[in-house]
């Protein structure tokens, strides 16, 4: 018989607030993420921008806030200039990171346009070249974004029919440059240098800005940690976040590891805050670096080298790569990601679902036809609505397993947010495939009277998925049997399960 999980909520003991940032994703120019994706003239839903209007009501549903752009790989090639301007005078360019043309058609402008309809809570995060381009070109698309007018490249600006500045406030200095596969991959010391430069530079500009230094692309990485002491000894006083990027997939069909991901998630949060912590220490810096988890996601990667190594790509137009195709188990991991963001909300302030659309995304589209939810779309869309106040400190009991990539794993994981209004949401996965797992939480010092909510996302079928032809496969359902009394919540989650439980 399963043994019951149970953890305590006491208003007194709190993680952080939860910053909107949290909830932010990810544009590239990728794929099909910008072209039939997000950007498709010809589709019947366009709006005179060219925007697909059914994309932009799952976006806003999604709930999705700081968004990135325009990548990822693709920025370390990426020429800004080329992004602006009319559109039938920009440049069609190779792109070296996919191995793919990019026409230009949708650009800076179009960008933020895109952003202004999803609502006001829709931020952009600009990403900078510091691969192949360096100091100039950064302060060069800052004038042009940012200033109100009066120069040469805000003037351009309004000339090109952009009187009002953008107002970007986050920049990300560079995209994964401790990779040997990005274009102008650089050590930790050249990296930390041409970062303190553009840092020290834009500041000039803008004191208030608000910068993101690369930090390693995975826990994996030989240089990890090593990395982050080198590159924030240059730059601690100049940023005020440093990235993390993590992806998680199956390997050789070990579902439980793969279920316990989010195990390494945490560790390398935690990992990354002692390293910026270190190096506050040995500058005397009463400064704290919060992290930007700018990538993540559940990615079939192996699949995408398959591809990669074959040798068959050839520069075609935004060509189907990375449409990977979430099941329900997919899910439930990406649910525990979610998790493990929350439970760090002290020092996690940024972090960005990588990507938004049809690569590696919560939504996806068929060129001049539909667009649908993922499975993976409805635990984002969740936990962005509802994980807003403060996150409460959650010190789980639960039974264990074994895995063998992380040794023994709870099967809870779970954290609990509290709003303004003192109403508490607490999202909950189950890790095992097999059995029902009982939760019992005590509520100390709490008025909850009621369950408002329980919504769980499980299936008979840990396969199951959305698709063209089956677009409602999978949606959530109410659990049952949730009960609330003498300030004791008690509930059974489902077997493989994300659980959304909201009390009043």
């Amino acid at each position: 018989m399963t043994r019951t999980a149970r953890f305590t909520l006491d208003p007194a003991f709190k993680v952080g607030e939860v910053n909107p940032r949290l909830f932010g994703s990810f544009v590239e120019h990728l794929g099909r993420c910008v072209y039939t994706g997000i950007f498709e003239p010809d589709h019947p839903s366009a709006d005179e921008a060219g925007l697909r209007t059914d994309v932009l009501d799952l976006v806003r549903e999604l709930g999705v806030t700081t968004i990135r752009y325009p990548g990822g790989n693709f920025v370390s090639g990426y020429k800004w200039e080329d992004s602006v301007g009319p559109a039938e005078d920009r440049p069609r360019r190779l792109d070296l990171a996919w191995r793919s043309t990019e026409t230009n058609r949708f650009g800076l402008s179009e960008y933020i346009a895109f952003l202004k309809k999803i609502g006001p809570r829709a931020e952009p995060m600009m990403a900078l070249n510091l691969g192949t381009r360096g100091v100039a070109e950064a302060l060069e698309l800052q004038e042009y974004a940012n200033h109100p007018a009066g120069t040469a490249l805000s003037d351009l600006r309004a000339a090109h029919g952009d009187k009002d500045p953008f107002g970007i406030r986050l920049w990300c200095l560079g995209n994964e440059m401790d990779g040997p596969w990005q274009t102008g991959h650089k050590t930790a010391t050249e990296y930390g240098r041409i970062a303190a430069e553009t840092a020290r530079a834009m500041r000039q500009i803008d004191p208030h800005v608000e910068l993101v230094a690369c930090g390693s692309s995975s826990q994996s990485m030989p240089t990890f940690a090593e990395w982050e002491a080198t590159v924030l000894a240059e730059t601690y006083d100049l940023v005020d976040y440093i990235s993390l990027h993590a992806y998680y997939q199956p390997e050789d069909g070990d579902i439980d590891s793969f279920l316990a991901s989010a195990v390494d998630m945490e560790s390398f949060i935690e990992n990354v805050v002692a390293t910026c912590d270190h190096i506050g220490a040995r500058l005397k810096s009463k400064k704290k670096i919060n992290l930007s988890f700018d990538e993540w996601n559940v990615w079939y990667i192996s699949e995408w080298h398959a591809i990669e190594n074959s040798g068959v790509r050839d520069w075609a137009e935004a060509p189907r790569l990375l449409e990977d195709n979430y099941s329900v188990t997919d899910a439930v991991v990406f649910g525990s990601l979610l998790i493990a963001l929350l439970r760090h909300a002290d020092r996690v302030t940024v972090a960005c679902l990588a990507q938004l659309v049809n690569v590696i995304a919560p939504i996806m589209t068929e060129p001049g036809g539909p667009a649908w939810r993922q499975t993976t779309f409805f635990p984002f869309a969740q936990a962005a609505r509802y994980g807003r106040g403060e996150v409460l400190d959650v010190r789980v009991d639960s039974p264990t397993y074994e895995t063998k990539k992380y040794g023994e794993a709870d099967l809870l994981h779970a954290t609990a947010v509290r709003a303004e209004d003192g109403s508490v949401t607490v999202f909950a996965v189950n890790r095992g495939r097999t059995e029902a797992l009982p939760l019992e939480v005590a509520l100390n010092g709490m008025e909850l009277t009621r369950i408002v909510e329980h919504g769980v996302l499980a299936d008979a079928d840990p396969d199951a998925r959305n698709t063209l032809t089956e677009p409602e496969r999978v949606t959530p359902h109410a659990g049952e049997g949730a009960s609330l009394r003498d300030g004791v919540l008690s509930a059974v989650l489902e077997p493989l399960s994300w659980n959304v439980i909201r009390l009043g």
